[in-house]
């Protein structure tokens, strides 16, 4: 199974796992799922940690590898998916990850009601 961790269910997949339901972590943690992040995810992070609201480990790419994480780069793919998505939700990176999901038909993994308003394949973290 592929799932693609939103960027709240990513940090606490690094900070405190229990915060996301025991069925999920199961599904995160199992050596069959491919587990990815975006790099939507880790530049909304950065900015985050620069704005001092979150501190961001270093080297943050090796902390990502060594907790099982494949980085999913954004693309041209990715970034015309976008113009199709309906309007329900304006956070860009949210949306960024929505369209990623949909052209790689991942399972985006988040626990966010206005992205679990779109047609995508979802787990409730």
């Amino acid at each position: 199974m592929g799932l693609l961790l939103d960027t709240c269910v990513t940090l606490w997949w690094l900070d405190d796992p229990n915060l996301i339901h025991a069925d999920t972590r199961t599904a995160i943690a199992d050596p069959g799922s491919e587990t990815w992040v975006s790099s939507a995810s880790v530049w909304e992070i950065a900015i985050k940690a620069a704005k001092g609201r979150l501190r961001m480990p270093m080297p943050f790419d090796e902390y990502l590898t060594d907790a099982g994480l494949r980085p999913l780069q954004v693309n041209w793919h990715h970034a015309m998916a976008v113009r199709d998505l309906e309007p329900h939700h304006q956070d860009p990176f949210d949306r960024m990850l929505i369209a990623q999901a949909r052209v790689e038909g991942l399972t985006l993994v988040t626990r966010d009601p206005w992205i679990q308003r779109y047609d995508v394949s979802l787990m409730v973290a």
